[in-house]
Order: structure tokens, then C-alpha cells, then sequence
């Protein structure tokens, strides 16, 4: 009987505001599609994903994203070089290492996703889900600035709840509204880079990174900044994967072979999340 094709298994939660696209981000990420119009999230939905973790994959992943255009002809840019590789497809069978180069075998992390409800409505039923979360995406949406105002309430309600080591990356969404194409197109940017990286300095978020789930744009460089630091984490020891309260657990922990989250709506009419 084969084991488990992941190694670890991270719980991470998606928060903001409503409409600012969380769902689509998880649903890019796990299904690798954009849904323009997705009903307004009730309570949680839920997805997953396997992806690589640790070195040779982080070790690959680095390089590409240091090369410049100069340094790579082929490619148009930093975000083209790193977005047009994508992740590897997750493994299917038992790793071992390899006799002829004796490297360790790469290391997977299936990421739990809990795509939460950004309504006040359900707030207080959004908070009780931040308890054994190792990681969170706090999303905003670019083009209103409203939403961005509001992320320190999401932050601050996320660290009363959760694991003082939550690993928090800052997501900016729908880049592509402040990306205009053509002459008529309009920038609908509200928030720049520079204010947004200001706030994740200043309240202790790991990273910011401008995602778009329509184009699929850094989308999933933002779920791995978080599951690399939950694997330095892990490395370093700062959880117990016996205890569901750290947010992760290992194979023991988790049971091998266990089935794969798939992602189950609980919709309501109108809006769009």
C-alpha cells in the first residue's frame, strides 16, 4: 500500500472583505479556471491543493524568479518567467530518494483551503474558522479602496483567534483592473504597491503580492509564499503535528491516502464574492 502523496497537511484561510475575489482566487488555484460570476460565500467553502515545498523545487523556483529579462531572451519578464512554469503536477505514488544522485525527495504540503464568507453578516461565523489556521491570505480588492481600509480589522479579529505563528501574506486582487490594455481601457487602481507594502511592513505580514484570478496572474506565487514559510516553520520546529491546534499535521497525523478536499459551495442568490 502506497503512502500518501504529501507530506504535510497545512490548513489556510482566505479573508477580506466581500467581492474582493477570494473565491476566485481558490478556485484558480485548485481547479485552474476563473469563474466571472460566483455567488456570495455563506460560512466557508472548501478546496485543496498539493504542491512542492522545500528544496530542489524552492532552490528552482528561487533562480527563475532572480533572472531578468537580460538574463533570460525568452522570457518578457520576471512574473512571465515564474507564472509560465507553474507548479509540477502533484504525485500520485510514494517518493523515495534516488540512489544515482542520493538527494532527499521533494517534499509536498496539500494546503487546506478555507475560502471564508466576507459579508458582516457572517463575521462571527467566519472568526470561529481562523482556529487551527497555519496561514492566511488577507485579500483586498485593488480597485476599492474601501476594502484595503478594512484588512487591519481582518488582521487584528485573525491574530486574536489564531496561532500566534500564522504565517500572513497581504494579497492585492484584480491586478488586471490596474493593468489597462488598450487606449479606452480605465485604471481602476485605488491602492498602490508602494502604500500596500508600507501597511504589510508595518503590521508584520510576511509579504505582498498583487494577485490576479482572472488572468491567473501570481496567484499561485501568493499560496506558496505562505506554504514555503509554513515549511521553514515546520523545519524549524515551531509545531507540534500531533496537535490540530498548530494547523498542521503530517501523515500520521492526517492518515494515508486520505481523500482530497473538493470544493463545495454554499451559495446565495446575487453578489459576487
Amino acid at each position: 500500500m502506497s503512502s500518501a502523496p504529501w507530506d504535510y497537511i497545512a490548513k489556510l484561510v482566505c479573508i477580506g472583505d466581500s467581492g474582493c475575489g477570494k473565491s476566485s482566487l481558490t478556485i484558480r488555484l485548485c481547479e485552474g479556471r476563473f469563474v466571472t460570476h460566483h455567488d456570495v460565500t455563506i460560512g466557508v467553502e472548501f478546496g485543496s491543493r498539493i504542491v512542492p515545498v522545500g528544496p530542489p523545487h524552492s532552490n528552482t523556483a528561487t533562480a527563475k524568479a532572480a533572472l531578468s529579462p537580460s538574463d533570460d531572451p525568452s522570457s518578457t519578464s520576471t512574473t512571465a518567467v515564474t507564472e509560465a512554469s507553474g507548479l509540477p503536477p502533484p504525485p500520485t505514488t510514494s517518493r523515495t530518494t534516488s540512489p544515482a544522485t542520493d538527494l532527499p525527495p521533494q517534499k509536498h504540503m496539500k494546503l487546506s483551503l478555507w475560502d471564508t464568507a466576507g459579508q458582516e453578516t457572517y463575521k462571527s461565523v467566519t472568526r470561529s474558522y481562523f482556529r487551527g489556521a497555519s496561514g492566511a491570505l488577507l485579500v483586498f480588492d485593488l480597485s476599492r479602496k474601501q476594502t484595503f481600509q478594512h484588512v487591519t480589522d481582518w488582521l487584528n479579529d485573525l491574530r486574536q483567534i489564531a496561532e500566534p505563528d500564522i504565517v500572513v501574506v497581504l494579497v492585492g486582487n484584480k491586478a488586471d483592473l490596474a493593468q489597462p490594455e488598450g487606449e479606452d481601457d480605465i485604471n481602476k487602481r485605488e491602492v498602490t504597491r508602494e502604500e500596500a507594502e508600507e501597511w504589510a511592513r508595518r503590521n508584520g505580514v510576511l509579504e505582498y503580492v498583487e494577485t490576479s484570478a482572472k488572468s491567473g496572474e501570481n496567484v499561485e506565487k501568493a499560496f506558496m509564499r505562505v506554504a514555503e514559510r509554513i515549511y521553514q516553520n515546520i523545519q524549524a520546529g515551531k509545531y507540534d503535528l500531533n496537535d490540530r491546534r498548530s494547523g498542521v499535521k503530517g501523515p500520521a497525523a492526517g492518515g494515508a491516502g486520505s481523500r482530497p478536499v473538493r470544493l463545495q459551495e454554499k451559495k446565495a442568490a446575487g453578489g459576487c464574492c
